[in-house]
């Protein structure tokens, strides 16, 4: 049984699509352009791979990214938001780091170039970082002037007690 046509399509090539059971739809040969250019696109969407490398002087040392240990020095890693990372680096024989380090974005990945860079750019877009950290060597605090920070932190922090100790006294007596 052939299938209807809509007014003012008598002379249209037609395709007839089957979208549910027993029932066909006229689907006009003038939009299939547009959907095999849609296919197209989705097939050839781009992407965008960001990777951060992270580098030591010297090399072989561990390193954590916000808590997550991701391998010894030089090492890349794949990252997926741009922000506010903590890093920790160790090395037996060398000094800690232990900082924050912020990625920011580059203008394609904000709103709404990003949706283009991401889905509809045909090409492989690859966002690289490098940080370089040079680590010190170890060395352990002088015995003098660890016992004098102690003193001077233990003076400041019984001065903090007595004036929390002198602010609940004037609350109390407020009552």
């Amino acid at each position: 049984m052939p299938c209807p046509r809509l007014r003012g399509q008598e002379n249209a090539e037609d395709v007839h699509i089957s979208v549910f059971e027993g029932k066909e739809r006229i689907f006009p040969m003038k939009y299939a352009g547009i959907l095999w250019v849609a296919a197209v696109m989705m097939l050839l969407a781009g992407c965008v791979e960001r990777k951060l490398t992270i580098v030591t002087e010297p090399e072989n040392a561990v390193v954590w990214l916000n808590d997550e240990e991701i391998g010894t020095t030089p090492v890349t890693v794949d990252f997926k938001w741009y922000g506010d990372y903590r890093v920790r680096i160790e090395k037996s024989g060398y000094a800690i780091i232990n900082t924050h380090q912020n990625l920011k974005p580059p203008l394609y990945d904000y709103f709404p170039i990003d949706f283009f860079a991401q889905h509809i750019w045909p090409g492989r877009i690859v966002d690289t970082y490098t940080w370089n950290y040079t680590m010190e060597p170890y060395q352990a605090p002088n015995s003098e002037e660890l016992i004098q920070a102690a003193r001077t932190a233990r003076a400041t922090f019984q001065q903090e007690i007595n004036d929390a100790q002198l602010q609940i006294q004037k609350e109390q007596g407020k009552k």
